[in-house]
């Protein structure tokens, strides 16, 4: 199968999925996770009609998006999905300054604020770049000690300091939910991330902390993302199932 092949069927079990839940396909965003992926496969799949891509490590991220856009590929949205070590929370806003050319493209959401330090680290230098950030906030749901992120009651007790951070516009939750054989078992990890963001929106509505949105639910990849969306996913980050295995790599 192609590319386009894949791209085709992960967005049929997308609108399927979302059938089920009596939601609507539109609500979903599909981020392909080109992560290790040549140019050429991205490129392959932006013709294919697919906008938004997430990589891992910012040092790839931009390379990979000014040699797209160098080679006029479809206007691509970059989504940054890794953990951000502070050493390199200024690729954030851009790339280094040596690699950095007009026009560059910009990171329109960072999907994995884990902890306080990078959070107050990312919010000084977008405040002064006068480049205010969109991102989520990594929730550890599952406990795992390998696991990124808040724990949800740690996230309760940082929250109101985080809220007053100037530059960070906090969009919604996202979480990495363990790798198993049958995506039932995570269902009430998601089901309670789910919970979490209607908590928040509640404590802290929007209309209160206008820099507190609290739109979105990023969590899904390959082996799961069918059950995500079930549970309220907003976005669903997909790799394998758009471009294969290692015989891609």
């Amino acid at each position: 199968m192609t590319i386009a092949d894949n791209l085709r069927q992960v967005r049929a079990r997308m609108a399927e999925a979302a059938r089920r839940a009596q939601r609507s396909p539109d609500e979903i965003t599909l981020v392909a996770v080109s992560k290790t992926k040549p140019l050429a496969l991205v490129a392959e799949t932006a013709a294919a009609g697919q906008v938004d891509f997430g990589e891992n490590r910012l040092e790839e991220l931009w390379p990979k998006a000014d040699a797209a856009a160098a080679a006029g590929l479809n206007p691509i949205r970059w989504h940054a999905i890794g953990t951000i070590q502070s050493r390199k929370a200024k690729l954030a806003l851009a790339p280094p300054a040596a690699e950095r050319q007009s026009g560059s493209a910009a990171i329109c959401l960072i999907h994995a604020v884990d902890r306080p330090k990078i959070a107050r680290r990312l919010s000084r230098l977008a405040a002064e770049n006068n480049q205010p950030l969109d991102v989520l906030l990594e929730v550890n749901v599952s406990g795992e000690a390998s696991k990124h992120g808040f724990s949800p009651a740690g996230l309760a007790d940082d929250l109101p300091s985080l809220l007053d951070l100037p530059a960070l516009r906090y969009c919604g939750l996202m979480t990495m939910a363990p790798f198993v054989d049958d995506a039932e078992e995570v269902r009430p990890l998601f089901r309670q991330l789910r919970c979490l963001l209607q908590e928040l929106r509640h404590t802290f509505p929007p209309a209160q902390f206008q820099q507190a949105t609290w739109q979105h639910l990023s969590m899904g990849m390959t082996s799961d993302f069918e059950v995500a969306i079930e549970e309220g996913a907003t976005i669903v980050r997909v790799g394998t199932a758009i471009f294969g295995h290692r015989e891609y790599e």
